[in-house]
Parts: structure tokens; C-alpha cells; sequence
């Protein structure tokens, strides 16, 4: 995916199996003011076998300046140079022999949203989709009318019931919308969770990586 932004030319690191010799893939999108180092340390909670994992760092550490919530003009060009980023990452991986139904898209908090605003952008059959704590990136107004069908894709949205930067409304409404898209949709609301990750969470995410793993031939 060709784009010329902050966040393109930026490391992209990676643990696991080697790409060439993996079976399925996960892209793990850091946080903001995080690094692609601390979303890979998610990968050592993970138990299923044969994956690559790839981490792309975003320029400063954040995919974009304001709040997810905000018009989306306010965060360009970062929002499209992140999604961008992820797009290359899902191009490499697939020219690498592995197709997009065995590739998995995770993100944190940020990252959480990039992931979910660029599956729903690109809607196909993903491995899976999870977004710890985010929700589809825009103003409550943002139009939502995404082309395309997630065609049965797993998609799993976890956050607190009071996190501080992403309302539960819009966890909510982001779930409904990948049901539109034809999507498989579990949406958790955890009480009184802080801004984390929790063993719930993880443990849905191996899951959705031994579904995954159940699709090769």
C-alpha cells in the first residue's frame, strides 16, 4: 500500500516463526507514546504455534496527534500514514504465502482503533481482529458507510466499562458496525478495568490464533 507519510520507512520488528517459514501472522499496533518493542511482548502470552509476529513502530512514538474522537482532518496525515503502514504489513505478509484468513490484526489502546478504522476501510476475510481498549476512529457524526464484507471474520473488542479515553458507547456502536459489515463480533465491557490488558483478553486472543490455526490445509 503505497503512501508517503510520518509513518512510512519506520522499523517494523518481529518475533516467532520467521515469516518465510510461518503458517499465520499477527500485527501488533502499539499504543500511544508506546513502541513496537512493548506491543511485541504481548506475542509471550501467546501459545499458538507457527506464527509471525510484526510490530510496526509509529514515528514519535503516536499514530496521531489528538483524540480518536476528534474530526478526522485533525489527525491526518497520521491516521492515513498509519493505516498505510498496515496495509504494507498485510501486502508482505500475503506476498510471503499467507493469506489474508490466516492473518490477525491487534492493537492497543491507539492502535486499537487503527486497527479496527483499517479493517473496516479494507474489509475482507481477516484470521481475526482484536481491539484491546479502542473503538472506530471519528467524531460520534462519522459517517460509517464502509464498502466491502468482513465475511464472517472473528472480531473481538475488549475495554473497560469506564476507561478514561475510550467511551463503552463507542465500543459498543464499533461492534454494531462490524456486524453490519458481516463480521463475527464479541464485545466485552469490563468493570472498573483500567487501561490494560487483561488474561480474558488474552485468553480470546489465543482462540481467535487457534481458529486461525484450524484453517490450514
Amino acid at each position: 500500500m503505497s503512501f508517503n507519510g510520518p509513518h512510512q520507512n519506520q522499523p517494523v520488528l518481529a518475533s516467532g516463526v520467521p515469516l518465510e517459514n510461518a503458517e499465520a501472522a499477527m500485527i501488533l499496533v502499539h499504543g500511544r507514546g508506546a513502541s513496537a518493542a512493548d506491543i511485541l511482548t504481548l506475542s509471550d502470552e501467546f501459545s499458538a504455534g507457527g506464527f509471525a509476529f510484526l510490530a510496526p513502530q509509529a514515528s514519535g512514538g503516536t499514530w496521531y496527534p489528538t483524540s480518536f474522537l476528534s474530526p478526522i482532518p485533525v489527525n491526518e496525515p497520521g491516521i492515513s500514514s498509519g493505516i498505510a503502514a498496515i496495509g504494507s504489513l498485510v501486502d508482505r505478509i500475503t506476498a510471503a504465502g499467507i493469506p489474508a484468513d490466516r492473518i490477525i490484526l491487534l492493537g492497543f489502546s491507539q492502535g486499537a482503533c487503527l486497527a479496527l478504522e483499517f479493517a473496516a476501510r479494507h474489509a475482507r476475510r481477516y484470521g481475526g481482529v482484536a481491539a484491546l481498549s479502542g473503538g472506530l476512529i471519528g467524531p460520534d457524526d462519522a459517517p460509517r458507510d464502509y464498502p466491502g464484507s468482513m465475511e464472517g471474520t472473528p472480531v473481538f473488542l475488549g475495554c473497560s466499562d469506564i476507561d478514561f479515553h475510550i467511551p463503552k458507547e463507542r465500543v459498543l456502536h464499533s461492534a454494531d458496525v462490524f456486524r453490519q459489515l458481516g463480521a463475527e463480533v464479541t464485545s466485552k465491557l469490563y468493570p472498573n478495568m483500567g487501561h490494560t490488558v487483561n488474561l480474558d483478553e488474552i485468553n480470546f486472543v489465543n482462540s481467535l490464533m487457534a481458529q486461525t490455526r484450524q484453517t490450514l490445509p
